[in-house]
């Protein structure tokens, strides 16, 4: 599959370079162009700008810092029903969704691009992708299937389980529960002792 990279940080990188290692053709495209050739390089892949990034293949991944996002959207030209995925967190001040009110990061994306816009890979940090601590389920949000079916095979092809859990719709709740998980890693808890078994909260059926 043919991949647009937009940004060459740490999300990009991670990202790019396991696809790239999976035998995806990747295109790494930076507001920084070093970066971007030294990750091209790095990985066997090619280098452009971010306007190039985005209209490269069958799927781009948007992987800049939230607050960049608006500002450099003019510039990657028509993105009208391309498939996007949005990694992006609307997480610091004035950004959280706590704060603003607002729609969140992927639906207002959607609305000013018109993109197939999936959330994806936005619920762990990039080292986590670069250097995977064993399968993890990733929860997807988009309303057209194509684009759903394109990202669940990256998703695949990372050794992870794609789990769509609803149209974008439900994405500003999946960059909520990233904020909430972020915030207790920070802190030094583990999510994970939040929740119960599966089978206390959804118990067998008895049999008669």
């Amino acid at each position: 599959m043919r991949i647009g990279i937009i940004g060459t940080g740490s999300m990009a990188d991670a990202l790019g370079t396991s696809w790239a290692r999976a035998g995806h053709d990747v295109l790494f495209g930076g507001r920084s162009p070093d970066r971007a050739q030294a990750l091209a390089g790095r990985t066997g892949s090619r280098a452009g700008t971010p306007a190039e990034a985005a209209a490269f293949g069958d799927v781009t991944l948007l992987a800049l810092p939230y607050d960049a996002v608006a500002g450099l959207l003019p510039s990657l030209g028509p993105l009208r029903d391309r498939a996007l995925i949005d990694c992006t967190n609307a997480i610091g001040p004035g950004y959280t969704l706590t704060t603003t009110g607002g729609p969140g990061a992927a639906r207002t994306i959607a609305d000013a691009t018109g993109a197939r816009v999936v959330k994806a890979f936005n619920h762990l940090p990039a080292h986590l992708w670069a250097t995977p601590q064993g399968p993890t389920t990733v929860p997807l949000c988009g309303d057209d299937e194509k684009a759903l079916t394109l990202v669940g095979t990256l998703v695949r092809d990372l050794g992870h389980t794609p789990l769509t859990v609803g149209g974008l719709e439900r994405a500003a709740y999946l960059e909520t529960t990233t904020a909430f998980l972020i915030g207790l890693w920070h802190t030094g808890h583990d999510p994970r002792t939040l929740l119960p078994p599966l089978t206390a909260v959804r118990p067998e059926p008895r049999t008669p």
